[in-house]
């Protein structure tokens, strides 16, 4: 029996194709570290993100692909990820450079649950292993902190010579938002530029570190806060949050194509509340109509 060679093992996975890209992984690069020792072979998967849902898919059509070649005695695959950045977007400048994905989650109008998915979308992130933040662009209507359960004004932090705003841990995700500064009954009464101003401060000036992903929770409609988004920050995409009523459709679709003009694409659209299971009966109550979004 001829020996196994690290070309056989390669031309092998040569034939195990991602499943979203619809490339074979060797010519994406995505093994890494291959070894083989006495007819044993080992190597590591470098997914694009800790979070794909198709490791699984991954590993079996290479556990396939390499039941093909003889002589294998043992086989180990491990999964490591490299997050890559996809920031795209009308804006002339990245105010964050050391973040490599903007994600907006955003609605076309109030009470969708957007806040939630948000909060929801970066600890998710974090807990398979990205590493991820969250900002709170709702100015006029900040739920993150209590939504991630912090409060209390952020510190400073002294980078190269200067001082930034360092973030509140919770959950192992750095979390910025207005309602730090601000009591909790204080209302903001601002017009365009002082929101501006605000926002591009809770970007700039705040110290995020390296994050894979930045999720921000961005506040209902098409107003001046995503103009100043399209303007002033390259976006990787948007996720939209709806809920099953008409009414809400027709907000998001008016919030699609506010993002089309722009040029951030859309990821995917949640559609939020729409059943809830009776304690009592078990049966599934669709309270808000359903398949609106």
């Amino acid at each position: 029996m001829e020996p196994i060679t690290e070309e056989k093992i390669l031309a092998a996975l040569g034939k195990v194709q991602d499943p979203e890209i619809h490339r074979d992984i060797v010519s994406l690069g995505m093994v890494k570290n291959l070894g083989v020792s006495n007819g044993r072979v080992s190597f590591t998967v470098e997914l694009t993100t800790p979070a794909c849902p198709l490791r699984e898919t991954i590993e079996n059509d290479c556990k396939k692909a390499l039941a093909e070649v003889p002589g294998i005695t043992g086989l180990e695959i491990s999964f490591g990820a490299q997050v890559r950045g996809s920031k795209a977007g009308a804006g002339q400048t990245d105010l964050l450079p050391t973040v490599k994905n903007v994600v907006l989650v955003a609605a076309g109008k109030g009470g969708v649950g957007k806040s939630t998915v948000a909060a929801n979308l970066a600890v998710a992130l974090k807990m398979h292993g990205a590493s991820a933040g969250l900002l709170d662009a709702d100015i006029y209507g900040p739920s993150v902190p209590m939504m991630m359960g912090v409060k209390g004004e952020p510190g400073k932090v002294e980078i190269d010579g200067g001082q930034k705003i360092a973030p509140i841990l919770a959950y192992g995700v750095p979390v910025m938002s207005i309602g730090f500064f601000l009591d909790s009954e204080q209302a903001v009464i601002w017009r365009g530029p002082m929101l501006g101003k605000a926002l591009h401060q809770l970007m700039a000036d705040v110290h995020w570190g390296d994050l894979d992903y930045l999720v921000v929770d961005m506040p209902p409609g098409t107003g001046d806060v995503q103009i100043t988004f399209s303007q002033q920050l390259k976006v990787s995409g948007a996720l939209l949050v709806a809920t099953p009523q008409q009414v809400a459709l027709a907000d998001v679709v008016r919030a699609k194509s506010m993002f089309d003009k722009v040029n951030i694409p859309i990821v995917g659209i949640v559609e939020n509340m729409s059943y809830f299971i009776c304690d009592g009966c078990g049966k599934q109550h669709d309270i808000f109509s359903r398949g609106g979004a």
